[in-house]
């Protein structure tokens, strides 16, 4: 039987094609392109800002079964600039769903491909690192393919974009949402609580609903908030979110304003994933690309001190170099996909920070007692 001509095709900047079928919104994006190995969670993932500047690729092949709906977004809009799934999407079936995957992406503006070999796809990445891609929609299915390399050729790549800037919020607000639970949904936080000011990197939903049901008044400020702007609301923590891009160009504003605070105070902090990674720039450690990064909700990481497992969230395609952390830094999780480092922490101060994320939108809760171990260190600095 023939084929239907395809209707959308991403092209590598080393000239390798895939086709297969459009959906979402028309058009044509550049970005890096990652593989994600989560079983559940692409509407987070979509929606997650550490994404912005990617493509993602879906390993489960299962994506958009259960539609999409406000409750699960990260942030406001797609962040991702496009999907690539081995199935076409499906109509929806769950209860929660308010509408199909492919409808809310064309409305948000992005671009899916469906058809794909997605496992080849992860092969060539693994195996050459994270390409720069070209991917386009055309429901006619007319491509100018010599244009599409040369678009993805032209892609800048991640490595010295801070990209922190185009995610973070337009001014500070009071967080006060808490986690999801049944049957009730997501409930407000009321009365007293740890006074935490919340840098945004571009910050995960869940991550903020984790602090606030840690019993945290929560204040999110812009990732270039001043260290004047932060000790001026009187914290007890200070929490340093996700983001995207490039953890050295962020950290030319943001290194600053950590050191600081740092040393005009004994504040608590804490970090994830590119706080992390600000945090670790901050005390004199250094950032290095990875080949293709951590993204899944599979990762084991051991912590060192316990030599307990955790299974854990990823999303991060820069990593702290453990080489490079100063003496009394200490290396408290590793990955044990490859070693590399997951987490850190001060000897003599409740300063810490994670490379992955424990706040389980998607993946695994194992790692949720971070938030309490954060809301732990400001009783006692307070007491």
């Amino acid at each position: 039987m023939p084929q239907p001509r395809p209707t959308a095709c991403l092209a590598l900047a080393d000239g390798t094609l895939f086709y297969g079928r459009g959906f979402g919104a028309t058009g044509e994006r550049q970005a890096e392109l990652c593989f994600n190995t989560a079983m559940t969670g692409y509407q987070e993932i979509m929606t997650d800002p550490s994404y912005a500047g990617q493509i993602v690729t879906f390993t489960f092949p299962h994506v958009g079964n259960v539609g999409v709906n406000p409750e699960d977004d990260e942030t406001a809009d797609p962040v991702a600039e496009g999907m690539v799934v081995k199935w076409d999407p499906t109509e929806p079936s769950n209860w929660r769903a308010a509408e199909p995957l492919s409808d809310w992406l064309a409305r948000r503006g992005r671009v899916g491909i469906g058809g794909i070999d997605t496992r080849r796809l992860t092969r060539a990445i693994r195996q050459q690192g994270a390409p720069h891609v070209a991917l386009a929609h055309d429901p006619s299915g007319a491509f100018d393919i010599e244009a599409l390399v040369a678009a993805a050729r032209a892609f800048p790549g991640l490595e010295g974009r801070d990209l922190a800037r185009a995610v973070t919020c337009a001014q500070s607000y009071r967080w006060d949402e808490m986690r999801w639970a049944w049957p009730e949904g997501y409930t407000r936080r009321e009365g007293p609580g740890h006074r935490v000011v919340a840098i945004d990197y571009g910050a995960k939903r869940n991550i903020l609903r984790c602090l606030a049901s840690a019993g945290c008044e929560v204040t999110v400020l812009p990732a270039t908030a001043t260290a004047d702007e932060v000790l001026a609301l009187q914290p007890d923590g200070l929490f340093l979110s996700n983001g995207p891009g490039d953890p050295a160009a962020t950290g030319a504003y943001a290194v600053p304003m950590i050191r600081q605070v740092m040393d005009r105070s004994a504040l608590p902090i804490f970090g994830i994933c590119l706080g992390h990674q600000m945090l670790a720039l901050s005390l004199g450690a250094r950032t290095i690309k990875m080949n293709h990064g951590h993204h899944g909700a599979n990762h084991p990481v051991k912590h060192i001190e316990t030599g307990k497992v955790e299974i854990t969230s990823m999303n991060h395609g820069f990593t702290v170099d453990s080489q490079t952390l100063p003496a009394g830094v200490r290396e408290t999780h590793v990955s044990l996909f490859d070693g590399s480092n997951c987490g850190i922490r001060l000897e003599d101060r409740p300063v810490f920070s994670v490379q992955y994320h424990p706040e389980a939108s998607p993946g695994p809760q194992d790692s949720a007692y971070l938030f309490h171990r954060f809301a732990t260190a400001m009783a006692g600095t307070r007491g």
